[in-house]
């Protein structure tokens, strides 16, 4: 039995959620090497322009279908422009990781329940391949 199908905008969907996971993942690589150059107290002050850089085309790409998660994302923002000591921000910044991606994760899950596309049977009909 093949996976249930989605429709257009499902569809659609299911890609911006696919775009949204690899600059996410990209995102989780700069925070995780802020974090590993903290630690070995090496410089970190280029991690918040990369990270500024990294967040801001996810923004833009959930913005017009998923609204709360791109605000979530933009909060995110705030925390790597905002004075602090460095552990807190990396802290904050892989907390927002783990969130987004289960947000993400749960969208997914959405959208399958939202949008399959449900084929009736009709007595009578043909079968596709006969």
């Amino acid at each position: 039995m093949a996976g249930a199908k989605l429709d257009g905008a499902g569809i659609q969907k299911m890609k911006t959620i696919d775009e949204a996971v690899i600059q996410l993942a990209r995102l989780h690589a700069i925070v995780e090497q802020y974090a590993l150059s903290l630690k070995q107290n090496k410089p970190t002050s280029l991690y918040g322009s990369q990270i500024k850089r990294a967040l801001f085309p996810l923004v833009g790409l959930l913005k017009p279908q998923f609204g709360l998660i791109a605000d979530q994302v933009a909060a995110m923002n705030l925390v790597t422009s905002r004075g602090g000591p460095d552990n807190t921000k990396v802290r904050t910044l892989r907390e927002g990781v783990g969130s987004l991606r289960q947000q993400l994760e749960i969208a997914v899950v959405r959208i399958k329940d939202n949008h399959k596309v449900v084929q009736e049977v009709v007595e009578g009909a043909r079968k596709p391949g006969e």
